[in-house]
């Protein structure tokens, strides 16, 4: 079966949502099958070069005011007219989902759900106005099928008024991320890191959710009993500039360094000794699903889906939210040379369950059962 399926989201920022999605397509079997990503907007051209290597077609909206954007959004689905349509964002799923349900010739449409849907003002301010949640919950019985990306965004979504619920976690490139770990004197060398240190990395993009203020409280704390330590934390966003100030007034030095944005930055987890987040809430962290797919600890808060990625004293720590004492106490334990030891045979066990190369075969067998079933 010849199908066209169109993966529909709202940036193509070097992000968790959009990294899973193109790493996703990429390993994708792609047999009799036409992948198109449409975004409303790319602040680089990253993730759309990978696409292109990987011949995807790619659309990209951007350079036009927001209206015009979700406008023009109807009218490229129209044209590509594609059989099946994945939407991993809440406001182009508000906009597409009734013009498909009564198109002409109605694709299958299906949502792929990245967050837990929680009533609390932290995270209504991420998916921006509550409204933003209403219209998604209110749209989704439109959808032939929702997939959430952990079983705590599936719970999110009990009750909500979609077709059915299907959980998959998805997973990243681990052959990839093996082959930086195997270089990663390579890239230490490349950022700075003195030999013998030992190094503690942090992805996430500079925003309130990702809590860089107890990190930056917790490594000041850890630095005063283990000085040979070094803090990398990569990543873009409002908060950059601020958690750079906030480092510049603790005097931490080299010790701990804001680098910005990196580009490839998984070279970078896999080169970590140490692969920390302190957030408030997430979704399914693609962070951590790269360190343990490098053989990396993860000393995490308990939030979100990460529960069910990090066996805490297995292969990696977690902590309560908000408490910089037990994040630092966490990040000192799991420094000791036999923890250490033990949770790096844990994390490189646990690499099996967050292989993308299953979920991409996964969707690929989805999409034409999806599509069977439709034109039965």
């Amino acid at each position: 079966m010849n199908l066209h399926v169109c993966e529909v989201v709202k940036t193509l920022d070097v992000g968790g949502v959009e990294v899973l999605l193109v790493e996703r397509l990429r390993q994708a079997p792609k047999v009799d099958k036409e992948y198109t990503v449409v975004c409303l907007r790319a602040s680089t051209d990253e993730l759309i070069n990978r696409l292109r290597a990987s011949r995807i077609r790619v659309v990209n909206l951007d350079r036009r005011p927001r209206l015009l954007a979700y406008a023009k959004l109807v009218t490229t689905i129209r044209r590509l007219r594609p059989d099946v349509i994945n939407i991993h964002s809440p406001t182009p799923a508000i906009v597409l989902r009734p013009f498909v349900r009564f198109a002409r010739k109605r694709p299958v449409l299906v949502s792929t759900v990245h967050f837990a849907h929680r009533p609390t003002s932290v995270f209504l301010d991420h998916l921006a106005t509550s409204a933003t949640v209403f219209f998604d919950r209110l749209t989704r019985r439109f959808d032939d099928l929702t997939i959430a990306v952990s079983s705590l965004v599936a719970r999110s979504l009990a009750g909500s008024r979609g077709r059915r619920v299907l959980t998959r976690i998805h997973g990243v490139d681990v052959a990839e991320l093996r082959y930086w770990a195997e270089r990663s004197d390579t890239v230490r060398r490349e950022f700075g890191v003195p030999d013998g240190a030992v190094l503690v990395v942090c992805v996430a993009n500079f925003r309130p959710q990702k809590n860089h203020r107890l990190l930056i409280h917790a490594a000041q704390e850890v630095l005063k009993t283990r000085p040979d330590a070094v803090f990398l934390l990569a990543g873009d966003g409002p908060l950059r500039e601020q958690v750079a100030r906030d480092v510049e007034q603790r005097r931490l030095g080299d010790r701990v360094r804001v680098l910005g944005p990196v580009p490839q930055a998984k070279r970078l987890v896999a080169a970590a000794d140490l692969v920390v987040l302190s957030s408030h809430y997430e979704g399914l962290p693609v962070v951590v699903m790269e360190a343990l797919a490098a053989g990396v600890p993860v000393v995490s808060t308990r939030v979100g889906g990460v529960p069910e990625l990090i066996s805490s004293g297995q292969n990696g720590i977690l902590t309560e939210p908000d408490s910089a004492s037990a994040f630092c106490e966490a990040i000192l334990d799991a420094m000791k040379p036999a923890t250490l030891s033990r949770l790096r045979a844990g994390a490189l066990a646990s690499s099996e369950t967050v292989d993308m190369g299953g979920t991409a075969e996964w969707f690929e067998n989805l999409y034409e059962d999806l599509a069977m079933t439709q034109h039965t």
